[in-house]
């Protein structure tokens, strides 16, 4: 009846939990241990199982993770970082080896599932979506990574970009990005006339990235919960960072909240360190979907990030000021069933039917492991240990599968 049991679990809410498994898939999750008959037993001795991660927004291209680490520059404006960082990435390891070393990464943390923003701009054309390509190619099976043709340069106000963006979502970019309409392009409609262009034209997500501050960034969230409306794309935009929302009062964020959650518009934070970020409990009752994401890991904008998840859910709540259980367990669903759902991956989470892939952490409940983001993991794909840490403890003696690795 069964190929493989996990008992002796704690699940989320720190109540005993037995997880059936057969072909790969969840059979049966409940309290009561089943009847094993010849199933393979493994004894999870207490520990939590959660869903794996997912990171709603990643710099796959940026980071010098697999390269050697490199002092933070400043830069006094947004072009003079721009530059910094294609001279650091001129003479780093290639994007594809680069790429490659924080997917190890993130997976060894637990994170299954990605969207990851790529460099797309009239002096890079398509080298860095294509080698990005081929890193995700490499992990096919083990981590769904989503790629964003992002205009870093901006879209107007970088000749030829915009037909690179095109190109890239014919060539297998799943989603158009964008960036700051006004403040970095100058022309809010003309950047958004593109964007909103190719996504109808090759059927293809949008998330634009939106540092503009106060009531601009408002005024370009109603202007970008319409377009969405206007072209029938509710539930598949979504805008990363939306500082502004940080910037303005209750009662204004009340009003945009109605506008993006009617428009299906999501919305990433990943609880940025220096400013005001999205009132994430406001939003999330008013209906509107946030998730979030490492954004930049050890790279020329920052030197921080190592790629776990469940840390940066405990730095969302911790920034937050959730203290409760509720809201911890609030900065877990933006790190998993949130993210999930903006890249539209399936067979997910833990449910009788799905794709029995999830992690196992020491902790008492889920809350706790927010709390403390605890650093071992036990990493279970499709039913199967995955990684040399498991077999330390988990492992039935009498069957243990064969060497870990990429398709371990």
């Amino acid at each position: 009846m069964f190929d493989r049991v996990f008992v002796n679990a704690t699940g989320a809410d720190g109540q005993s939990l037995n997880l059936a498994i057969r072909d790969g898939h969840f059979i049966s999750l409940a309290t009561e241990r089943p009847e094993t008959g010849r199933a393979e037993v493994v004894d999870l001795q207490g520990h939590l199982v959660l869903p794996g991660f997912v990171d709603g927004h990643i710099h796959l291209d940026k980071s010098f993770l697999g390269d050697r680490w490199r002092p933070h520059r400043v830069a006094a404006t947004l072009r003079e970082r721009l530059a910094d960082e294609k001279a650091a990435l001129a003479s780093a390891a290639p994007i594809a080896q680069r790429a490659d070393a924080l997917i190890r990464q993130v997976a060894s943390f637990g994170t299954m599932a990605m969207r990851s923003h790529v460099d797309v701009d009239a002096t890079t054309g398509l080298t860095h979506l294509h080698a990005v390509m081929e890193a995700r190619e490499k992990w096919r099976g083990l981590m769904d990574i989503e790629l964003v043709a992002f205009p870093q340069a901006g879209v107007v106000s970088c000749p030829g970009t915009a037909d690179l963006l095109d190109a890239a979502a014919r060539e297998g970019a799943d989603v158009v990005g964008g960036i700051d309409p006004t403040t970095l392009d100058g022309d809010a409609d003309g950047q958004l006339d593109i964007v909103f262009g190719i996504a109808q034209k090759r059927g293809v997500k949008i998330d634009i990235h939106l540092h503009e501050a106060g009531a601009q960034g408002i005024e370009q969230l109603h202007r970008i919960a319409a377009r969405t409306r206007a072209a029938g794309l509710e539930g598949r935009v979504s805008v990363s960072h939306a500082y502004a929302l940080g910037d303005v009062s209750a009662d204004e964020v009340a009003r945009i909240a109605d506008a993006l959650a009617a428009a299906g518009v999501s919305i990433m934070t990943n609880a940025p360190g220096d400013r005001a970020f999205p009132p994430i409990l406001q939003l999330r009752a008013a209906g509107v979907r946030v998730f979030s994401g490492n954004d930049n890991i050890q790279d020329a904008w920052w030197p921080y990030g190592n790629g776990d998840m469940l840390q940066r859910a405990m730095l969302l709540g911790y920034r937050s000021g959730f203290y409760t259980d509720e809201e911890l367990l609030v900065a877990l669903d933006m790190a998993t069933e949130a993210g999930a759902a903006v890249i539209g991956k399936r067979d997910y989470g833990l449910k009788v039917g799905n794709e029995a892939s999830f992690v196992v952490v020491k902790a008492p409940n889920a809350a706790a492991a927010v709390a403390a983001a605890p650093a071992g993991r036990v990493i279970v794909r499709r039913g199967q240990f995955w990684g040399d840490a498991p077999r330390m403890q988990f492992e039935p003696p009498e069957a243990v599968p064969a060497a870990s690795g990429l398709h371990g």
